[in-house]
């Protein structure tokens, strides 16, 4: 059945919650977001895999691009959605709702609504978000269509409580390690434990005080933790190994190498490993049309925590914030639920700045 994009952005929420789209399984929703967009006289259309990207061709000067991923975290029982009411408000409860297929919707909705915006617009609807980058729809396109990403700011609709959350924090990776040697636990003198040279590697995160930084008027909170911790060989062993795999999420006033120097120095005399790294993004938030933006949705912008593919944007020279629908601590929740009533505010917001004056 094809999409009916006539309907209320909350009506499509749920038909495509209900289409299964985990990561790798897109092909039956990009496929039917790309039939219906393909329709559209309106729209230039182009496809890569399961991304499809669709632009407005007006002439105007200044270009708006705006993005949402198809792809979801699995499903534990939370699909087929179904409309929930919570303290008298209508929520619509299911895998996906949050994380983003609310934002998805509102942005197919517009898509097909606003034929002559006031700025041009690049619709992007991309695949393989919530895995690893590599296979990142944005990543792929990036290598093959940089072309596509040009304009003067970008929105991507991840789930921001329907409020405006500009940039957002780096990600990096480590693994610390200690070494020793291995000896039967009964005659544990023999060797040396790894798993306990790990101890002040623990001592320096318990005691690590983490950096509130000021980015361009958003206050970013940093964070150093241990996620992770593996060694020992067998119940009569002394490990001659041990891994702890830390987490740092840093402001966007830090670059990577900037992150990765910091950690080597919080762990200096331990081997340290960077294993992955992303920069963050930096607000944008005083670009003239970001301004024009939280005018016109009436947001006061907070710092984004996590990492998004806002950063994508940033990195390529376009000022991006994030916001859509959806309490982003319920993302990947099995009680994944939004509002009703931001689906239809997120809408309004973009059809009051977008629509042609």
């Amino acid at each position: 059945m094809p999409l009916d994009l006539s309907l209320s952005s909350a009506e499509l929420t749920r038909i495509i919650c209900d289409i299964p789209s985990v990561s790798g399984d897109e092909k039956l929703l990009a496929d039917m977001i790309f039939d219906e967009i393909a329709t559209l006289d309106h729209l230039e259309v182009y496809r890569d895999g399961d991304t499809i990207v669709a632009r407005t061709n007006l002439g105007r000067a200044q270009r708006v691009v705006i993005a949402g991923h198809i792809d979801t975290v699995p499903i534990n029982a939370n699909v087929p959605t179904r409309e929930i009411e919570l303290d008298g408000e209508p929520f619509i409860w299911g895998r996906g709702t949050v994380d983003m297929k609310a934002g998805v919707a509102v942005q197919l909705k517009l898509a097909a609504e606003l034929v002559a915006p006031r700025v041009d617009i690049t619709w992007m609807w991309y695949d393989h978000e919530e895995v690893d980058a590599d296979l990142n729809g944005l990543t792929r396109l990036a290598r093959t269509r940089a072309d596509l990403f040009a304009g003067d700011f970008a929105i991507l609709g991840e789930p921001s409580n329907g409020e405006v959350e500009g940039g957002c924090n780096g990600n990096l990776r480590a693994i610390v390690r200690t070494h020793g040697v291995r000896a039967h636990s009964a005659r544990a003198w023999i060797g040396d434990n790894a798993i306990h040279k790990a101890a002040p590697i623990l001592g320096r995160l318990a005691e690590y005080e983490p950096r509130d930084v000021a980015v361009e008027g958003l206050v970013y909170r940093e964070g150093l933790n241990a996620v992770r911790i593996s060694g020992g060989v067998a119940g009569n062993v002394i490990p001659d190994l041990c891994e702890v795999e830390v987490n740092y999420r840093f402001a966007p006033s830090r670059d990577v190498e900037e992150a990765a120097d910091h950690v080597r120095g919080v762990f200096s005399g331990f081997e340290v490993d960077i294993v992955d790294a992303a920069v963050g993004a930096r607000p944008g938030l005083d670009a003239p049309l970001a301004q024009e933006f939280l005018a016109a949705v009436g947001a006061e912008p907070r710092p984004k925590y996590g990492w998004t593919d806002v950063a994508r944007f940033s990195a390529l020279g376009v000022p991006a914030v994030n916001y859509g629908p959806g309490d982003p601590h319920l993302a990947h929740h099995d009680e994944e639920r939004v509002p009703v009533g931001q689906i239809e505010a997120v809408e309004r917001g973009l059809r009051a700045w977008l629509a042609t004056n």
